[in-house]
């Protein structure tokens, strides 16, 4: 099976350390990953603004650097979700049928990280150990978007040592939403500030998600607060091991 590995702007740009921690996973797994050096945004950000045609060759570029592989790995429920749902309004918007029928082919191979571990490879215990005590925030595009479902928090459970502890209102959104959060800024704040509260009423020591662009928002309402709870991708729990301890 030929996967590979798309990264995202996000985790390429601030949060590299995702991405290593994907790999190590999935090889410690017998997946041979590659990474494709074509890769560029999936168009999300775009999309979300309205910029539909200026959204198209993004959606070219995509189709193109991950033609041919049987499974697309992404550690981002967000990005998955534009490219299974968004990349399709995209090329029919384009008028161009050789992009529907790229899009057609690469859509459904693209999978959120745990969606790939549970739905592909057919395991939930990775031979993790990571012994914290954690709490999972669902984000809003692998909840609702993408139905990832308990996927995430079966992975959590099969990790050696970790005690998972229920988040208070857990599928309420922690308001970073992209550019949700520079237009709406003081609504984003109330939302993240809510959702730090919750997460410091857990009494974990990491907080987990699968996207790191909400960790960034909830990460840096905790931070303010000196509340001593770190943010982590779910990608670097599971690829954390004894010897990483």
């Amino acid at each position: 099976m030929r996967v590979a590995l798309q990264i995202t702007c996000v985790n390429d740009a601030m949060f590299p350390d995702t991405g290593k921690a994907v790999v190590r996973l999935l090889r410690r797994l017998g997946v041979d990953v590659e990474f494709p050096a074509a890769q560029t945004c999936c168009a999300q950000p775009m999309v979300n603004t309205g910029y539909m045609d200026e959204a198209v060759p993004v959606v070219r570029t995509f189709v193109d650097a991950f033609a041919g592989y049987d499974a697309v790995v992404t550690p981002s429920g967000s990005c998955a979700g534009s490219a299974r749902h968004q990349h399709a309004l995209v090329a029919q918007r384009s008028g161009d049928a050789g992009l529907v029928t790229a899009v057609a082919e690469t859509a459904p191979r693209v999978h959120e990280l745990s969606e790939f571990l549970v739905d592909v490879l057919g395991v939930v215990d990775v031979g993790a150990y990571f012994p914290h005590r954690v709490t999972y925030h669902p984000t809003c595009h692998s909840l609702r978007m993408l139905g990832v479902g308990d996927r995430p928090r079966r992975l959590l459970e099969g990790v050696r040592g970790l005690e998972l502890v229920e988040l208070p209102m857990a599928t309420e959104c922690c308001g970073f939403g992209g550019t949700f959060a520079l237009k709406n800024a003081d609504t984003s704040i109330a939302m993240g500030a809510d959702k730090a509260r919750h997460v410091l009423d857990t009494g974990a020591e990491v907080l987990v998600a699968g996207d790191n662009s909400c960790l960034m928002h909830i990460g840096g309402m905790l931070s303010r607060q000196r509340a001593g709870v770190r943010v982590m991708h779910l990608a670097e729990i599971l690829a954390s091991t004894e010897e990483d301890a």
